[in-house]
């Protein structure tokens, strides 16, 4: 899955294609629509998109600059981001969205041109391409997501899940570091039903510590857009289920 960034590029750029269809025919009023997230409208949530791939970019071409942007974010790191989401909200939506077309397709060509063995400064542990890639593809499903609530639309699941939830048990040891966990020291078993009905699966078959659920449910889980109590989730063991209970896929 993560060998090379060209198809999870493709999936990024289907997925804001997804969104981009969803929001470009709103009036104007209804970008300022409340989503999910405590005081961000549409508007917000497609600023914060655009905010983040203008990061991305810049941690691509311009190491120097990023780092300027990244002692920044330390010293106040929740504001940072809410600071810029609320600079680019008050754009016009035509504006806004304009942007986040150029900016978007600047970093998807960017990601492409990334070296093999290259890895990209971020907030966190520095990524390769494909690992950007994903992590851009899963924040805009999962605020795409929070725009899709607002406006009482359900999206239906595509393939582009699986590396999503790839990501989410790629992260596994991330998520009981940021409880002040210890992480497991075996692997788990993680199987997902997939959208078409075939199954995804992570982990040695006889590990002791299983998953098991649907792929989106599992999305929604290490995204933390739906509470683990709606889920068609079930965990095997004490450290599945505690990890159930704190599973995110995002810094």
């Amino acid at each position: 899955m993560m060998a090379g960034p060209g198809p999870i590029v493709a999936d990024l750029r289907a997925e804001s294609d997804d969104l981009d269809a969803l929001v470009a025919p709103l009036a104007e009023d209804q970008w300022a629509l409340p989503t999910p997230a405590p005081g961000w409208t549409i508007a917000h949530q497609i600023a914060h998109l655009l905010w983040t791939d203008r990061v991305a970019l810049t941690a691509i071409t311009d190491e120097a600059a990023f780092e300027a942007a990244l002692e920044a974010a330390a010293a106040d790191p929740n504001g940072f981001v809410d600071a810029g989401a609320a600079e680019l909200a008050a754009l016009p939506p035509s504006g806004l969205l304009s942007d986040w077309r150029v900016n978007r397709a600047r970093l998807h060509e960017a990601l492409l041109a990334v070296p093999e063995g290259r890895k990209v400064p971020w907030f966190g542990p520095p990524m390769s391409a494909a690992s950007m890639a994903t992590a851009r593809l899963m924040e805009t499903w999962a605020h795409g997501l929070d725009v899709a609530d607002a406006l009482g639309v359900t999206r239906p699941a595509t393939p582009r899940l699986q590396s999503i939830a790839h990501l989410g048990v790629r992260t596994r040891d991330y998520a009981f570091f940021v409880h002040n966990l210890a992480a497991p020291a075996e692997p788990f078993r993680v199987e997902l039903r997939a959208p078409d009905g075939d199954t995804w699966s992570w982990g040695p078959p006889d590990a002791a510590q299983r998953v098991t659920g649907a792929a989106l449910d599992f999305c929604f889980l290490v995204t933390q857009r739906r509470p683990l109590g709606e889920l068609d989730i079930t965990a095997e063991g004490a450290d599945a289920r505690g990890w159930l209970q704190s599973a995110q896929a995002f810094a």
